[in-house]
C-alpha cells in the first residue's frame, strides 16, 4: 500500500484496564470512536468498524496491543503502557492511503477517550 503514517502519543488519565477496554471491545471503541458491528477478540478475528470498514485483527496481545487492518489497506494500532497506577500511555498508528489526512479527526477522538465515560 502507498500510503501515509500518523502516529500519536497520548497520556490518558485512566487505568490501563479502562482504556484497554476502550480500544479492545465493542462497548468500548463505540464511547469514542465508532460502533464495532463485529470484533472476535482474538489474532486473525473478524472486525468491522462502521467508519474504516471490515478486516482483520492482525495483532493482538490481550492487555496491551490491538491492530485492525481493514479492506483497503487501512491499519490502526493502539499499543498500551502502563504510566503508573492511574494513567495509561496509547501509542497509536493509523496507515491510511493518500490523501485528506485524518488528523484532526483522531485528535477530537482522543480527547473524549481521555475525557473519560460521560464526556
Amino acid at each position: 500500500m502507498t500510503g501515509s503514517l500518523l502516529h500519536f502519543l497520548v497520556r490518558v488519565p485512566r487505568p490501563m484496564g479502562e482504556v484497554w477496554q476502550a480500544v479492545a471491545t465493542p462497548e468500548g471503541l463505540a464511547e469514542w470512536f465508532t460502533a464495532a458491528d463485529v470484533l472476535e477478540p482474538r489474532l486473525g478475528g473478524a472486525v468491522a468498524l462502521r467508519e474504516l470498514g471490515s478486516g482483520r485483527i492482525t495483532a493482538w496481545d490481550v492487555d496491551r496491543v490491538a491492530e485492525y487492518t481493514v479492506e483497503g489497506g487501512d491499519r490502526i494500532r493502539f499499543h498500551l503502557e502502563r504510566d503508573g497506577d492511574d494513567a495509561t500511555t496509547l501509542r497509536f498508528t493509523h496507515e491510511y492511503r493518500a490523501g485528506t489526512g485524518p488528523e484532526p479527526l483522531w485528535r477530537s477522538r482522543f480527547e473524549r477517550l481521555a475525557g473519560g465515560p460521560g464526556d
